[in-house]
């Protein structure tokens, strides 16, 4: 398993543990932190990999193996989504990746203005005329301070990756 900006959300799954109830503040993650959880039966091996452009050309070291991609996306950045759509289309594009499911966490729905996800999958270029990708995909729409929507994703993708 592969989280490719994951931030927030991530680091809550981790600390909380699925069944902690403290809420953490986090920041974002400087080079990478790896983690195992158990769900659903479903041993996960999560790589945390930090967004940061110069972090970005390191990604590719940690694809080996990898079932599932989880990219987290926060929706009501309107003006970033196009970099978003761009590190997608690299990451899914890349050959160790080809068998690999992909959930995207519309993060920060509580927030005005947040993109629902039609339009998430609209401008990331997964559906629509433009839709380019052939790997199974699902947009979970997200709020991580408030834990809604990251279980729901999490049993999307282990069904798929079984």
């Amino acid at each position: 398993m592969i989280c490719i900006p994951c931030f927030q959300m991530v680091a809550l799954l981790l600390t909380q543990r699925h069944n902690g109830t403290k809420v953490v503040t986090t920041i974002p993650t400087i080079g990478f932190n790896v983690e195992s959880i158990q769900y659903r039966n479903i041993s996960f091996n999560i790589w945390d990999i930090g967004g940061q452009d110069k972090l970005r050309q390191l990604w590719q070291h940690y694809y080996d193996n990898t079932h599932g991609i989880i990219f987290v996306v926060d929706s009501s950045d309107y003006e970033r989504i196009s970099i978003a759509r761009e590190e997608l289309h690299k990451l899914l594009n890349e050959d160790q990746l080809r068998d690999a499911a992909l959930l995207v966490y519309a993060n920060k729905q509580d927030l005005p203005n947040s993109m629902n996800a039609s339009e998430m999958a609209e401008k990331l270029g997964l559906s629509g005329t433009i839709g380019f990708c052939k790997h199974p995909w699902y947009i979970q729409p997200a709020c991580a301070t408030t834990k809604e929507g990251i279980y729901e994703g999490l049993d999307w993708l282990s069904k798929t990756i079984k």
